[in-house]
């Protein structure tokens, strides 16, 4: 069992390590029982991945094409960001819902929506009805997408948060995969049913979520929040001690918690939208948490990950089987590397990761477009490969930090009490961004060709200046920690001092 905690003056939460149980997590059967419940809230990532990948696969089909009047320009753009709009109806609602009524009764209520939305999407019979299954499956998806992530970093065992929290944004390529290679299978039907069934498939994970979530514990820190401290404390001892409620490490993270949303609530009895500016702290985690949503998207990745068939076009690559089968091969080769940032940001830090991420991105989309260009001018095959290559650099780049991290650094860096609404505004900034991706992108590609390529390059230079100047590196530290760090180090040597007081442990 673990010791006595020491506490630096400083604060700092290295200490935190002597309360961690040093058994395997695979040997404590809580421990795998919890890691069960956080890839259940996992799979949440799978849909929208699963959707971005199969609308890439759904142009290069001839069925989906004649099914829908073969749409390309303005009508294509609609087609692929109308979930996204979807997506923006539920924005303002869905931080309510899990601060209101917990972290799992909009996972479930997103889940049915989404069902809904992947049954309508399916039986399609015209371009109108596809395109409102379209708005409630991104509807839906907002609600689960805000709490789930939520809920796996305030569940999570002290030691694994930020490898599980990060691996929400990796699945995102777990559901690419899946849709990707169904539909590199399902081309070969002759009939609808050639996109009829990726669509069927895009309900699955909702489906589990919506047969499981019913069993799942509650956030701790949200039935604290709301006076359920006793419920609280027995979900914590179950999961990260083995049932004990006077584990030294429950005791801490319990008073930690507890002193965390008591520091917030002295700031503010009630919290509002313009809370998240109305502090110098609170506004340089926005600063970094709108940057990165819209760095996440406008990075040059939009075009892959809705119009890799256009880009293929560029570089006279037209087979839909060679298409499918890039798509499929990128999918698999993304979710790994994403995985691998995942488990490694707590040893080689977020700030690390990020930087390394824009140098590469900005190296290898330059090579890109600069392979695009030989391609048009010479028609070269060399050249048209080196796209290819460039394209799965660019992504290794991109997949080490921006597709581990970006949600799990987000939620770790806001207060609880802004938690919810600070997530909801940083999904409300992806989705602006996504607009304008599935929307402009398609439109740029058809007038500029590769030329359109330039303006990702300039903004990737920005993008790297940017993160040099404002990132701040957050790893080894627990949630609250994490959190106050904005707020300056005297915020987190009072938290610290506080919770292991509360906690009856040692302070030096």
């Amino acid at each position: 069992m673990a010791g006595g905690l020491g506490v630096a003056a400083g604060g700092g939460s290295a200490d935190i390590n002597q309360l961690l149980h040093n058994e395997k997590w695979y040997k404590n059967t809580r421990l795998v029982k919890l890691n069960l419940w956080i890839l259940l809230l996992l799979i949440t990532s799978s849909t929208n991945g699963y959707d971005g990948s199969m609308m890439n696969g759904l142009q290069t089909l001839k069925q989906w094409k004649d099914a829908f009047n073969n749409p390309s320009g303005g009508m294509l753009g609609l087609l692929n960001c109308i979930q996204t709009v979807g997506a923006l109806a539920a924005t303002p609602m869905a931080p309510y819902a899990t601060d209101g009524l917990g972290r799992r009764i909009p996972i479930l209520f997103g889940a049915t929506v989404m069902i809904v939305g992947t049954i309508v999407q399916t039986l399609s019979k015209n371009v109108g009805t596809f395109i409102a299954a379209r708005f409630c499956i991104g509807f839906g998806l907002t609600f689960a997408a805000n709490a789930a992530p939520l809920l796996v970093t305030e569940l999570a065992y002290p030691s694994q948060r930020a490898p599980l929290t990060s691996m929400y944004n990796s699945l995102w390529y777990s559901g690419a995969i899946v849709a990707a290679w169904t539909t590199y299978g399902s081309f070969r039907i002759p009939s609808s049913w050639a996109w009829r069934l990726p669509s069927v498939l895009q309900g699955l994970p909702s489906v589990i979520q919506l047969a499981l979530m019913w069993f799942c514990p509650e956030s701790p820190r949200w039935l604290i929040n709301k006076g359920r401290e006793e419920q609280a404390l027995r979900t914590l001892a179950y999961y990260h001690a083995r049932g004990n409620e006077q584990d030294p490490l429950v005791q801490f993270e319990f008073n930690e918690i507890k002193e965390a949303i008591a520091l917030d609530r002295q700031v503010a009895e009630t919290v509002g939208w313009t809370d998240l500016f109305k502090t110098p702290g609170n506004r340089k985690r926005m600063r970094i948490i709108i940057a990165l949503a819209f760095f996440s998207q406008w990075s040059g990745n939009g075009l892959v990950s809705y119009y890799l068939n256009r880009v293929f076009d560029t570089i006279g690559i037209t087979n839909v089987a060679i298409q499918n089968l890039i798509n499929g091969i990128l999918q698999i080769y993304n979710m790994v590397i994403a995985i691998l940032g995942g488990l490694y940001c707590d040893r080689i830090g977020r700030r690390t990761l990020f930087i390394a991420s824009n140098i590469g991105m900005l190296i290898f989309f330059c090579m890109q477009t600069i392979c695009s260009a030989r391609y048009a001018i010479t028609g070269s095959n060399a050249a048209a490969n080196a796209v290819i290559a460039a394209i799965f650099l660019y992504y290794g780049s991109y997949d080490i930090a921006y597709s581990p991290l970006i949600v799990s650094y987000t939620v770790e860096i806001l207060p609880y009490q802004l938690r919810a609404k600070g997530f909801t505004a940083f999904n409300f900034a992806i989705s602006l961004s996504l607009i304008f991706n599935q929307y402009a992108n398609p439109i740029a590609l058809d007038k500029l060709g590769w030329k359109y390529y330039l303006v990702y390059c300039v903004w990737l230079a920005f993008e790297l200046g940017f993160m040099l100047l404002f990132l701040v590196e957050t790893k080894g530290r627990t949630l609250e920690e994490t959190a106050a760090l904005f707020d300056g180090d005297d915020k987190v040597a009072e938290l610290h001092a506080r919770a292991a007081a509360d906690a009856g442990l040692g302070v030096k």
